[in-house]
């Protein structure tokens, strides 16, 4: 099939709010990771979530020392950030599921 658009399929799943908590907490091996900037972090974010800003030179660096047996549940504020950090992730050989939507898709 063409791809007229220039996109490329994605190595990594899309969940909406509730999916990517119900699939969080079943998960035997799993970490929150939240790839917005240290003050948007110290801002608020869901609770036990990592930070690690993907905009930042540490975070292709962070990735070689990561747990490949993991599983991945990423965010951001809106999907966008953290789509691109699934995307490079899943490039590395992780399993990673962005929230879509971000942090405001969260279930509360």
């Amino acid at each position: 099939m063409f791809n007229i658009f220039g996109s490329k399929p994605k190595n990594y799943e899309n969940l909406d709010g509730r999916t990517f908590r119900e699939k969080f907490q079943s998960a035997a091996k799993a970490e929150l990771l939240d790839v917005r900037t240290a003050g948007e972090f110290a801002a608020g974010s869901i609770k036990g979530a990592k930070n690690l800003d993907v905009t930042s030179s540490q975070f292709q660096q962070a990735l070689k020392t990561m747990d490949k047996d993991k599983a991945y549940f990423v965010f951001c504020r809106s999907g966008n950030r953290s789509g691109a950090a699934c995307d490079m992730m899943s490039a590395q050989g992780f399993k990673a599921y962005n929230l879509a939507g971000g942090i405001g898709a969260w279930p509360r």
